[in-house]
């Protein structure tokens, strides 16, 4: 039997790249997928590509207004989400820096998107869990979030340590109602988001330098922590931040 068998499951950012390649698992894995992004083509292509089991639903997620009526119309049509993939996200390249030298725009932005957006994922999960019985939400952290590996970004490590703060309070408030909130740790993962550093050799390698498994992850890479998460094997599973980064929170 496959592991998500009779779940459903909402993935943010599932346009492209960590998001896309977890909402096919997940489908594979045999649950339905609400592939939600804010790229309206994006979203429709992947749920076609998967057929049947998906639907697209178009969420601006740093909106509260989108992320409610999104819900309110997937509760309405029968596919309030059990298990919920807070994957959205953004980095600045080019534009996040050093603290002294960060525009407070690029901030903002990167904490609309980042962090708000995160939380208003959550808030509007919790909600529908809390009507459901319960279920899992998982979180796309960074070890930018943990270490000083970010050093140069910010705003976008500063958006990631929150979301690893968001994840234990969450957990911890809501617990008794059956939800369980983890964030999933990707290092430095190959997909269109940092394309900047993949299309630029030295950078590329000088992060790869920093990954002791020394290679790339993929979005492949991320895939199994998040069905084993979402699924019963995790039931006691909360609160909890797993790296998949190829040991590059040990340094």
């Amino acid at each position: 039997m496959a592991r998500l068998e009779g779940k459903t499951a909402l993935v943010t950012g599932a346009g492209a790249g960590i998001g896309r390649s977890v909402a096919e698992r997940f489908a594979r894995e045999g649950a339905r997928v609400v592939i939600a992004d804010r790229d309206a083509d994006a979203a429709a292509s992947v749920a076609a590509d998967i057929g049947d089991a998906a639907r697209a639903a178009v969420v601006d997620i740093s909106d509260e207004a989108s992320v409610e009526a999104a819900y309110a119309e997937l509760i309405a049509a029968g596919w309030s989400p059990d298990v919920v993939v807070a994957n959205a996200g953004v980095q600045l390249f080019g534009q996040d820096a050093k603290a002294a030298d960060l525009d407070l725009d690029v901030w903002r932005r990167t904490m609309d998107i980042n962090l708000t957006g995160t939380f208003l994922t959550v808030k509007h999960s919790v909600r529908a869990m809390l009507a459901s019985g319960g279920g899992s939400i998982i979180l796309t952290g960074s070890p930018t979030g943990i270490n000083g590996e970010g050093q140069d970004f910010t705003a976008y490590s500063t958006s990631k340590a929150g979301i690893h703060g968001l994840t234990r309070t969450v957990a911890a408030a809501y617990a008794h109602d059956g939800i369980r909130v983890n964030t999933v740790v990707p290092a430095y993962t190959e997909t269109g988001l940092v394309s900047t550093i993949s299309d630029d050799p030295e950078s590329r390698a000088a992060i790869i330098g920093r990954i002791p498994l020394g290679r790339a992850g993929s979005p492949a890479d991320v895939e199994g922590i998040m069905v084993f998460l979402a699924s019963a094997d995790a039931e006691f599973a909360t609160g909890a931040l797993f790296a998949v980064d190829g040991g590059m929170t040990t340094l």
